[in-house]
């Protein structure tokens, strides 16, 4: 069989188990998610001695450390990925729920379902883990999925594949409902990202060169976020410690993450009180500063060995490493265009004192997280109550921000009448 028959087969599937899963209880998906998890339990060692055959090949291959990191599975990352889909399981149900309902003259009430969009086609580098993530989330929200991971991880994908249809077999479901595709020929993506017939949503999770690429191709919605240039800006009126605090959190808790600071902005008026003390702590973990004149007038001297003058490009830059642009801005008002003209719309951030400046950076900032006095590094499925996520989207149709399992669902019209009829 070749490719494209092959990912059409996968497509007919994934398009027939979507229709039954829109009418799936909510106690069957949980039971399949449960059933998963004790399957991933019992399959502990060939999860592992998988996950070894791609670790032995991608150390052959020359993956550096932090790439064999991301693809590396545990006995306690395996204990994560159990934990997440009980999560999943725990989490309240979209499927069905209806709101806003009311009354219209005509004696008819109006509100809108909350249904799944279908079948949603997921594209992925290295994780493993987010196979489980993807299975969960799109169960749960009654969506079929077709999972296609990066080939450096495609004897551990394929593992835990077979855990998840093991879940699925046990609680009655059909096994297409997730499908792992189990090829490494990079046409599969190319026909995955071109079938509107079988896959209503696509959603590429890797490095900005996957999300172009998919983005420019694609012949089905994409859900995406190319990159994370996120920003804080220190308000004239912020308060000394939470601009530390923030400043430094943001941007050294994690450098390899879409959420961590890239660009610290900091108020003209404030800017010789905030930023030598931010410099001295962030060069203590040793990150580089990359900074505009004025901020290179505050601290090339005393702090010279790690700050050199910022490029254009920088403003643009998502560095994922111990690296941070700075630059000192006039207001408030300065911050907002220089966010909105160098940001990604990712997520950006406020620290200040004066609620009516907070309420206007809100409004005013183009992105799909805004923060008030909170580091950005709380852009993230978990945090905001979602239990999980299955990415982040900077798009402003449909889903933004967070991708949980309301953004993995649509809404329709449901109209009740008693015997009504329109003269």
């Amino acid at each position: 069989m070749s490719v494209i028959e092959y990912m059409h087969t996968l497509g007919q599937q994934a398009r027939a188990a979507a229709a039954a899963l829109a009418q799936t209880p909510t106690a069957q998906k949980n039971a399949a998610l449960v059933a998963m998890a004790e399957a991933m339990d019992a399959a502990r060692p060939a999860l592992i001695a998988a996950n070894a055959k791609d670790l032995a090949a991608a150390e052959a291959n020359g993956l550096d450390a932090a790439m064999l990191d991301r693809l590396r599975i545990t006995d306690a990352g395996i204990d994560a990925m159990m934990e997440g889909l009980r999560q999943v399981a725990d989490l309240a149900d979209p499927v069905g729920e209806i709101t806003d309902m009311s009354y219209r003259p005509s004696g008819i009430q109006i509100g809108k379902m909350r249904v799944p969009l279908g079948v949603v086609g997921i594209i992925y580098e290295s994780r493993p883990n987010v196979t489980i993530d993807a299975a969960s989330l799109c169960l749960k929200s009654g969506n079929a999925a077709i999972l296609r991971g990066g080939s450096e991880a495609s004897h551990s994908n394929q593992a835990i594949a077979a855990c998840v249809t093991a879940g699925l077999q046990q609680a009655g479901l059909p096994e297409y409902a997730v499908q792992v595709v189990n090829t490494t020929d990079r046409e599969a993506v190319g026909q995955l990202i071109s079938m509107p017939e079988y896959v209503d949503v696509i959603v590429p999770r890797g490095g900005k060169g996957l999300i172009e690429r998919i983005s420019k191709d694609a012949r089905v919605p994409v859900i995406k976020h190319l990159d994370g240039n996120c920003h804080v800006y220190l308000d004239d009126e912020a308060d000394v410690t939470k601009a530390i605090n923030i400043s430094i959190n943001a941007k050294t808790r994690r450098y390899g993450v879409c959420n961590a600071m890239e660009t610290l902005l900091v108020s003209a008026s404030r800017a010789a009180e905030l930023l030598p003390e931010i410099a001295q702590h962030l060069q203590e973990f040793e990150v580089e500063l990359r900074v505009c004149e004025q901020a290179n007038a505050l601290l090339g001297k005393s702090s010279s060995a790690g700050v050199i003058a910022a490029s254009e490009d920088d403003w643009y830059a998502e560095y994922l490493a111990p690296i941070l642009a700075v630059k000192v801005v006039a207001d408030m008002q300065d911050a907002i265009n220089h966010i909105n003209k160098y940001g990604s719309h990712h997520t950006d951030a406020i620290v200040t004192e004066n609620y009516t400046k907070a309420r206007q950076f809100m409004s005013a900032v183009d992105s799909s997280s805004v923060m008030v006095n909170a580091s950005t590094g709380f852009a993230d499925g978990f945090e905001y109550g979602l239990g999980a996520e299955i990415g982040i989207s900077t798009d402003k149709i449909h889903a933004r921000g967070p991708v949980g399992l309301q953004g993995l669902t649509s809404q329709k019209y449901v109209v009740f009448g008693d015997g009504h009829t329109r003269p």
